[in-house]
């Protein structure tokens, strides 16, 4: 192949004409795939649903001298707690066990910090003149949308190969509005990058002016290597309480992606002084989240070292099809010099970015042939791509026949965007 910048306008024509009768080609098959949403594939919930065998009898339903089924434990149960903790390398102390999103809880934060504030907030933040949230990008849309929907101002942080530019953090959390921070720390959404220590030892040494400034670190990839071995990540709780800003860092994670999307456990891991806090203010809307699920999956799960061999189990399904994704974008893509994608070892997504100006075409032409992917400029503030040029490949969802026929969309599709650019039509 010859890369497009190398053509000439009759060989670009060409090259438009052969690309515009191979997608026609794909439109008349009457395609119906997506890979818009990080979802886990049928075969994923098959292999983990022996989960729902797990608690059979009454006694199964004890933690101790604790009953499950009823009232009480806002913070979670005593295994569960334990169980997070093990796997975020922190304390049970540290641990607030929460329903099947963490999601929610994160939300839930922002939400209490607008009524009534966070634990060092001179008043909430609904008093506060203006509110600003920084947002590492391309990043997770409903992070944004979260912000966006209290009316925060969100301000655009680039991601760079070791995690956001810290540089750019350091200088604005020296302004008081700036009160929140959003990161997928380790395989991020979508670009899968795994921030270096650097970047982490940073985060934790942030001097912010807002006494009340919060980093959500979502953490939601912290076992979801699909190649290689399991990648060790620092805790954030610790180094935060190393660096004298011990209620600085929320963290959070779920089982989502190890056991059922809807049907699983999430926490929230921060200072002992945050747990209890958060806690008073949890218990004026309910008395627990679900204790026999929390229950149920400590049973399953054990500890993080059984939980790595589930997950090893999910690489095996999820690996090949981050490979198929590969291979299409290595044979049909690349020799054509316009486009450069992540290749991540764990995590849900692949970034792409392609010709600048074009992501919105390619989003639209995808849809038009029968492939559902993420809107174009999801992964930006306010869904403004400023480049026009990210696309989120999430490869889980389809069987890998499914995926090969929407990769064959995908690339006829950025080919196709990009010559209409290059002939301006």
């Amino acid at each position: 192949m010859t890369a497009y910048s190398c053509m000439n306008e009759a060989e670009l024509k060409y090259e438009y004409a052969r690309v515009l009768a191979k997608y026609d080609l794909c439109k008349s098959k009457g395609l119906n795939l997506n890979m818009a949403r990080g979802k886990p594939a049928k075969a994923q919930l098959d292999l983990v649903s022996d989960i729902l065998t797990v608690m059979t009898t009454v006694e199964d339903c004890f933690d101790g001298t604790i009953d499950s089924r009823n009232y009480g434990e806002l913070a979670g149960l005593p295994s569960a707690r334990a169980y997070w903790a093990d796997v975020l390398d922190c304390k049970p102390s540290e641990i607030f066990v929460g329903g099947a999103a963490s999601l929610n809880m994160m939300c839930d934060i922002v939400s209490r910090a607008y009524t009534h504030g966070l634990l060092h907030s001179p008043r909430p933040w609904c008093k506060e003149e203006k509110v600003k949230f920084l947002c590492p990008a391309p990043g997770y849309d409903r992070h944004f949308q979260i912000g966006e929907f209290y009316g925060a101002e969100l301000i655009t942080i680039p991601m760079t190969s070791t995690g956001p530019d810290m540089g750019m953090i350091e200088e604005y959390v020296k302004d008081p509005q700036v009160k929140m921070i959003w990161v997928v720390p380790k395989y991020s959404n979508p670009d899968g990058i795994i921030f270096s220590d650097e970047t982490i030892r940073r985060f934790a040494n942030l001097k912010p002016a807002a006494p009340d400034f919060a980093i959500i670190w979502d953490n939601a990839y912290c076992m979801h290597e699909f190649e290689g071995e399991y990648v060790p990540f620092p805790d954030i709780i610790s180094l935060c309480a190393e660096a004298g800003r011990p209620d600085m860092v929320f963290e959070f994670a779920s089982t989502s992606k190890i056991t059922f999307a809807g049907g699983g456990t999430s926490c929230m891991a921060a200072s002992e002084a945050n747990i209890d806090y958060f806690t008073g203010v949890f218990g004026v809307q309910m008395i627990s989240y679900d204790k026999v699920n929390q229950l149920r999956h400590v049973k399953y799960l054990k500890d993080k070292a059984h939980t790595l061999e589930i997950m090893k189990r999910h690489a095996s399904i999820m690996a090949p099809k981050f490979r198929c994704v590969s291979e299409w974008l290595n044979r049909e893509i690349a020799p054509l010099g316009f486009a450069h994608w992540n290749d991540p070892k764990g995590g849900y997504f692949v970034s792409l970015n392609t010709m600048p100006g074009t992501a919105k075409r390619v989003w639209q032409l995808c849809k038009d042939a029968g492939v559902t992917m993420t809107n174009a400029g999801a992964t930006f503030p306010y869904r403004n791509d400023p480049n026009d040029s990210n696309i989120r490949i999430a490869p889980s969802l389809p069987p890998v026949e499914e995926l090969e026929e929407a990769m064959d969309v995908f690339t006829t599709c950025l080919k196709l965007a990009a010559l209409e650019k290059l002939l301006n039509k």
